[in-house]
């Protein structure tokens, strides 16, 4: 407990909160409209997000504390995408039924070790260049924002630069403040918008059934083994960290099993946030960067209780200071992460392919852009560094 206590940062702790703040910020209107497609009453509505944010409290906290590693969990994305579709169609029975089969198959795939041999096979450059893919969009964000707030946007990049020059492990909380600073001056924080109120968990009887296991349960399985776990462990690869991959699946295939009759749809490791607490922005020291991912966790744990107020928080922000302060946040992590996909020359084609088609945002059968880009780029690899025949053979097909 005393070498917890001396890890803390403040670098750490704000890095950690900024990734919980921007995992709600876009990803949960995707819940908002999956539950609207469905008809969800509002019962059923802060339940799930009560479990979802229970659960990435928890196993978030737990799997960090027990490897020392920035672990960050968070509900799956791609997931959430997909129930907006599906869940209409099966109803939240047959869902809850399809999110425990896929609980049970993610489980398997994390004790039987195939994903981390699977891994240590990944090169580098793929693996970076997938992360630079995924936060690509992130960083665009931030310019896109600025014909809509300029002073707002403007005003946090030239606090981030200054801050990079003066005092970079603060550059990202300096660029926090300034954007809550001006919100206020400039009259658009929405007092008038925020609601306290607390969430309630509600029990979903699950209902099985071939439907949703076909349609459902396999393409869930997919998506987060494809679009969060894959890129999920690349970020802590990337950022030198060599923790396994199977009880990180195993832990968070049973969480998700235990929350999935609230509505848990599924937990696995975060992507995009995650390379904010496993970069030099939590803090330079990387054994001390796990204090990122508890404080995260424990955010978590507050928005999860508080569900009705956290709606309304975001809704009392301008959409670009959460825009900016993304894209901003994750500049280090673009940066690091497009460096190592093109350092290793032999590599440098595959990395570049993995990056491009992973921040085209391309979906093709379901799969997301991750997939592809990392199929795309082990595709080049293999081209390039097949190998070629023999002189002796060569010349012999030359002479016939």
């Amino acid at each position: 407990m005393n070498d917890l206590f001396k890890d803390v940062s403040l670098s750490a702790v704000v890095a950690g909160c900024i990734a919980t703040l921007i995992s709600y910020a876009g990803p949960l209107v995707i819940i908002f409209q999956a539950a609207d497609s469905a008809q969800l009453s509002h019962a059923q509505l802060s339940s799930w997000i009560w479990a979802i944010s229970i659960g990435s409290a928890l196993l978030g906290a737990w799997l960090s504390l027990r490897f020392r590693v920035p672990v960050v969990v968070a509900w799956s994305i791609p997931g959430s995408a997909l129930l907006v579709s599906q869940l209409p169609q099966i109803g939240l029975n047959q869902a809850v039924g399809a999110y425990l089969m896929a609980s049970l198959l993610l489980w398997l795939v994390g004790v039987s070790g195939a994903f981390d041999r699977l891994i240590a096979r990944l090169p580098g450059s793929i693996a970076a260049g997938m992360q630079a893919g995924i936060l690509f969009s992130f960083g665009v964000a931030l310019f896109e924002s600025l014909p809509a707030r300029p002073w707002l946007v403007l005003a946090m990049f030239a606090t981030y630069v200054l801050m990079r020059r003066l005092l970079p492990r603060y550059a990202v909380m300096a660029v926090l403040l300034v954007g809550v600073l001006v919100t206020w001056l400039g009259g658009e924080f929405r007092a008038d918008a925020l609601v306290l109120g607390l969430a309630t968990p509600t029990l979903i009887e699950p209902q099985f059934s071939l439907q949703g296991f076909f349609n459902l349960a396999l393409p869930l399985v997919l998506v987060a083994l494809t679009g969060q776990f894959m890129p999920g462990m690349a970020v802590l690869r990337n950022a030198g960290y060599q923790t396994p991959a199977s009880p990180l699946i195993g832990a968070t295939a049973l969480g998700s099993a235990v929350l999935a009759p609230f509505g848990c749809h599924g937990l696995n490791l975060a992507a995009v946030t995650a390379s904010l607490c496993t970069g030099r922005e939590a803090h330079d020291n990387p054994r001390r960067r796990y204090i990122a991912a508890l404080s995260g966790s424990l955010l978590y744990l507050v928005f999860g209780i508080a569900g009705a107020t956290l709606v309304s928080l975001f809704a009392a922000f301008p959409r670009e200071l959460v825009a900016a302060l993304a894209g901003l946040a994750l500049f280090g992590a673009i940066s690091e992460a497009l460096g190592r996909s093109t350092v290793q020359v032999e590599e440098r084609d595959a990395g570049l392919f993995t990056f491009l088609v992973t921040a085209s945002g391309v979906s093709f059968l379901g799969l997301s852009a991750a997939f592809w880009g990392l199929l795309a780029g082990l595709v080049v690899h293999l081209a390039m560094n097949a190998r070629r025949p023999a002189p002796a053979l060569r010349a012999l097909g030359d002479k016939s």
